[in-house]
């Protein structure tokens, strides 16, 4: 919520990308855009996501970075250029996004998921590094929900609405059994859940 809100910045009418857009966050940051009318476009792994985004998120359109061209993609589903990134993945996602940011662009890196199996981190080229190439540097910062966190009242408040009045769907992917935590975190970390990964422990 503060990630869009407050580093994005958003303004009707302009058109955000979020990646991951199938996932706890991207789909949550996708309606919000709507919400506050923007333009929502993701990008997912495969047709299903994709779908899923687009018939039961409500997003303007999904892209599949798995079926190739993202960058052609890109362009055409952002004839006026992009004006919030927000950022999930990094990577060749980032790389195909940098060129279509308009200038003031703003870009929310909530994290960047395609490097976090990388077994020289001092090597990885991160967001920050892509976006700093450019010629037209974006507004771009990390951020951690603890910034806001004497306005977490109101964003649970607004949300709550948003929820109860159908703006915002969510899917949990629920695995059953503690000790199968492990192999789930490396599924989310692979991409293979819907929406929040939960965990079951106990039937009460």
């Amino acid at each position: 919520f503060f990630g869009l809100t407050e580093v994005g910045k958003p303004q009707a009418g302009e058109t955000l990308v979020v990646a991951a857009a199938s996932g706890a966050v991207g789909s949550v940051v996708g309606q919000l855009a709507r919400t506050l009318g923007l333009r929502a476009i993701g990008i997912a792994g495969g047709a299903e996501k994709c779908r899923y985004v687009k018939e039961e998120l409500g997003f303007d359109d999904c892209l599949d970075y798995k079926s190739g061209n993202l960058a052609e993609k890109l362009k055409a589903a952002c004839p006026n250029g992009i004006d919030i990134y927000f950022e999930n993945v990094g990577g060749d996602v980032t790389r195909a996004v940098a060129p279509l940011l308009n200038p003031g662009a703003r870009v929310p890196i909530c994290g960047y998921i395609s490097n976090y199996n990388d077994t020289d981190i001092t090597k990885a080229e991160t967001p920050f590094h892509i976006l700093k190439a450019l010629d037209d540097v974006p507004e771009h910062r990390f951020f951690v929900v603890t910034e806001w966190q004497e306005r977490w009242p109101e964003a649970t408040e607004k949300l709550g609405a948003w929820v109860n009045a159908g703006k915002i769907n969510y899917r949990e992917s629920v695995g059953e059994g503690l000790e199968n935590a492990p192999e789930l975190f490396r599924g989310l970390l692979r991409g293979k859940n819907f929406g929040k990964q939960l965990v079951k422990i106990a039937d009460e």
